[in-house]
């Protein structure tokens, strides 16, 4: 007990006396050794990747689960050692949701079956999600993590042992100083010969202090070169996440690859089944999206113009202004220049009329039409 006692006081000595040293550089009233400018890059140039492995682990985090409650259970699990239960992805949820109404609706109904096919590529694009985080938290978190949490602790653990033999050091180079000054004043004093008892003292004191500055340096070059060591290996940590990053790509190329394939499988099973039913919902060129209306499209005198194209009853025809891709199966596309047959019924909008070409029949919007006689 009485030793534990003496140690601890010993080491809130030593804690306190590094603690004034430090105070001191700050306030620019005591010297601080450099290091030496190799190291310095070499400091820096870890915060800087530690920084920045920090920044890309924390998002990358957010891009594979943006549900902060789902990282925080993740985080308990890892820190309990514990398996975390296999979650179902958003996607496979969705798809399990339409197979269950497709159910209910009956399989045999379009909208049921076709229900059971969307929902079943909905549940494989989960399935392929599931896939790719898994693969980056292996392939790409965890190796960023055993870094910040492994590598990074035992370089600061030594940083900070390398400060305290700095401060060490410095302090020792104080006490010399203090005692070469008070044994060249006492040199000087006229009662030389007198303080001699005193001056070998002053000399025995300088002597100590001289051996603990050799001891201090020797520490301290010790500790700065296990750290030039464990810096220098930062170099093989980059070339260990840029393979790291390469398979984060791979997996996000391999699992948007899948999630394209499965698309447009599913848009040609679609189009297949249901093509005749919706002709327009399914159209392979990108450039046939309906576009909304713009001011300039519109004629002169909207209000003028739309009493005038409304009418009262009985069939015309149109000539269609500009191109028009129906938005569902109840309104009709229509072509630049072409002419149809328009008409109204009971009840609908005014905006609208019903149109027909051959056998084909929808709704078509009376401002992309010229109404003649």
């Amino acid at each position: 007990m009485d030793f534990n006692v003496k140690k601890l006081a010993s080491d809130a000595g030593v804690f306190f006396t590094r603690a004034v040293q430090f105070t001191e550089e700050k306030l620019g009233q005591a010297e601080k050794t450099e290091l030496d400018a190799h190291l310095e890059n070499l400091l820096a140039r870890a915060d800087c990747t530690k920084n920045w492995t920090e920044k890309i682990f924390r998002q990358t985090e957010v891009l594979l689960q943006p549900n902060p409650s789902a990282r925080i259970e993740e985080f308990f699990y890892e820190k309990l050692d514990k398996k975390l239960p296999c979650r179902t992805t958003n996607g496979e949820l969705l798809g399990q949701h339409m197979l269950d109404a497709a159910r209910d609706f009956g399989p045999g109904t379009p909208y049921g079956s076709t229900l059971v096919t969307v929902g079943e590529y909905q549940k494989r694009l989960g399935g392929a999600e599931r896939e790719f985080l898994q693969t980056s938290a292996v392939n790409f978190l965890t190796p960023l993590r055993n870094f910040l949490e492994g590598d990074w602790r035992t370089i600061s653990k030594e940083r900070r042992l390398l400060e305290n033999r700095r401060l060490d050091l410095d302090i020792c180079k104080a006490r010399l100083k203090k005692a070469k000054q008070a044994e060249a004043k006492a040199a000087a004093a006229p009662d030389f010969q007198e303080t001699r008892p005193r001056n070998y003292v002053l000399s025995a004191s300088a002597s100590a202090a001289e051996q603990e500055l050799r001891v201090a340096q020797t520490e301290f070059d010790r500790q700065a070169e296990v750290t030039r060591l464990l810096l220098e290996g930062i170099s093989s940590t980059h070339v260990n996440h840029l393979r790291c990053l390469h398979e984060f790509v791979e997996a996000q190329a391999t699992f948007y690859a899948q999630c394209h394939q499965a698309m447009q499988e599913l848009q040609t099973e679609l189009r297949s089944a249901n093509g005749d039913t919706f002709p327009n919902a399914f159209s392979a060129n990108p450039s046939s999206c309906p576009s909304p209306v713009t001011p300039e499209l519109r004629a002169p005198t909207p209000g003028a113009l739309q009493e005038e194209q409304r009418p009262a009853t009985g069939a015309r025809k149109a000539r269609v202004l500009y191109d028009y891709d129906g938005h569902d199966a109840y309104e009709l596309s229509l072509l630049a220049d072409e002419l149809i047959t328009v008409y109204t019924v009971p009840g609908m909008d005014p905006d609208w009329l019903m149109g027909e070409r051959g056998n084909q029949k929808g709704k078509v919007p009376v401002t992309y039409l010229e109404l003649l006689s």
